[in-house]
This record gives C-alpha cells, sequence and structure tokens, in this order.
C-alpha cells in the first residue's frame, strides 16, 4: 500500500498530465519563452507547475517548495520540502520528443522520503519511498546487475549551447567508446536516473544538473538497489549537480576507467 504522501504526489501527477498530453498533440500552437542559451520554458511548463504545486499545496499547506520555473517558497514546515520538476526535458517535449516526466521528490529532515517520477506519454509511473523499496506501474523494480563496461549500456548528458565542457565530454567519449556496449542521451536526466532504477540502464553520469533534475531519482536508485553519488564520491558533489549512478561494481570500473586518463 502507497502512503499518503505518495499517494498525494501521483494524485498530483496524474492531474498536472493531462494538461501535457493535449498540448504534445497540440505543439504548433504552444508558447515558448527562452532563459538563456538553448534553455526554454513553455506554458505548458508553468501550467503543469501550478497545478502540482495546487494540489501538494492544499494537502501540505505547511510545507515548502523548491520547483524550477519559480523562486523557492519557505512554508512553516521549512524542514519539509517538495522538490518538482515540471517537464524534464522541456526541448524533448517542444521538439514532440516523448521522452520527458514530471519529477517530484519529498524531503523531510534534509532525507529523500519519497520520490515520483512521471512519463506521461508512455503512461510509465516510477516511484520510491524511503525503506520500501522502488515500483514501476505497482511493479518491483531492481538497478541492473552487469559487472562489465563491455556488457553495459551508459547514459550520460552532451554539451550544447550554453552548456557543458566539451572538451571533457570529448576526451571521455575517446576514452570510452571502445570500452562499452553503447552510449545514449535522452534529454532527461530525470527519466535517465528511473531508467537506471528499473535496469534499463546500467550507469548514469552527468554534471552540471539541478536539484529538482535529481531528487527524485536519487531515491528511486538508491531503492532499487543502486547507488546514486557525486563524481568525485561526495554526496556533496551530488547535490551540486555532478551525479554518477549505478550498480556498485559498474561505478568502480566507470571511475576506475576515466581516473586513468
Amino acid at each position: 500500500m502507497d502512503s499518503p504522501l505518495i499517494n498525494i504526489m501521483i494524485k498530483a501527477a496524474k492531474k498536472a498530465s493531462r494538461g501535457l498530453r493535449r498540448d504534445f498533440n497540440e505543439l504548433e500552437n504552444l508558447q515558448v519563452m527562452t532563459k538563456g542559451p538553448a534553455d526554454f520554458v513553455t506554458a505548458s511548463d508553468i501550467r503543469t507547475q501550478q497545478i502540482i504545486y495546487d494540489e501538494l499545496s492544499y494537502a501540505k499547506p505547511d510545507w515548502s517548495f523548491v520547483m524550477e520555473e519559480s523562486k523557492p517558497i519557505k512554508g512553516k514546515e521549512s524542514k519539509s520540502i517538495f522538490i518538482i520538476d515540471p517537464i524534464d526535458g522541456t526541448t524533448n517535449f517542444m521538439h514532440g520528443n516523448p521522452n520527458f516526466a514530471i519529477s517530484i521528490a519529498a524531503e523531510v529532515n534534509d532525507r529523500l522520503e519519497a520520490a515520483l517520477i512521471y512519463s506521461p506519454i508512455t503512461d510509465e509511473m516510477f516511484i520510491a519511498e524511503r525503506g520500501k523499496g522502488a515500483f514501476l506501474n505497482d511493479k518491483r523494480i531492481r538497478v541492473a546487475s552487469r559487472k562489465k563496461l563491455s556488457e553495459s549500456l551508459l547514459v550520460t548528458g552532451i554539451p550544447h549551447i550554453g552548456r557543458g565542457n566539451k572538451e571533457l565530454f570529448l576526451k571521455e567519449m575517446k576514452q570510452l567508446i571502445p570500452e562499452v556496449a553503447g552510449i545514449r542521451r535522452s534529454g532527461s536526466a530525470a527519466l535517465d536516473l528511473a531508467w537506471i532504477a528499473s535496469g534499463r540502464y546500467d550507469i548514469f553520469w552527468e554534471r552540471g544538473l539541478k536539484i529538482w533534475d535529481i531528487a527524485a531519482g536519487i531515491l528511486l536508485v538508491r531503492e532499487a538497489g543502486g547507488f546514486a553519488q557525486g563524481l568525485n564520491g561526495q554526496d556533496t558533489d551530488m547535490w551540486n549537480g555532478n551525479i554518477i549512478s549505478g550498480n556498485d561494481d559498474i561505478i568502480n570500473a566507470l571511475n576506475e576507467k576515466l581516473k586513468h586518463d
């Protein structure tokens, strides 16, 4: 049985997804604004965030909120926080690519308690609660158990206009391409982490992410038996947006490979 907290989050995501699916089928009418180089926000992002906020704040009026498309909202319970990305993968969404998701995490007293990543187009609901495991549409999920890079499917971000260290990326690709079964770039860090939790990818790493990109995915991976940590091995680095996740063996294998170069 899901807890009242996760049920509140599911209800909010489901309600917000109705408009997202409608907008996804009417992209020619989509209002798009630019926050920076290749950094977009759509009317759908803003409306989706508002619906989620309205639902969650009605159920938990004293909680605080950290959300991508607005400034933080401090409630009476400053140590109880919802962390929300209304559309993780906005660029995908506005191009008609279905690889985007709603991401909601609940943090209490500096500890992640509940997580939800929902793909509206595929209707895949990833949820996790601390100590209760991770699930995809009510089916228990686990991280993959592969130990060799040569058998592993990797996923990462790719630098683009206005973002990323292109030289470092090319250096890493030069080292990894001959060693692995494949490398992907999906455009949604939240879904990448959900797919790590469900065993669809073996390892994910990326730099320069935001807390709303990764908070829910971190708990999902950990509750699925995997590891999520900073690229330097420290949680502080992870919360600064530099993350690596997968099973322990494959993380060590990747780190060893990159460390030599």
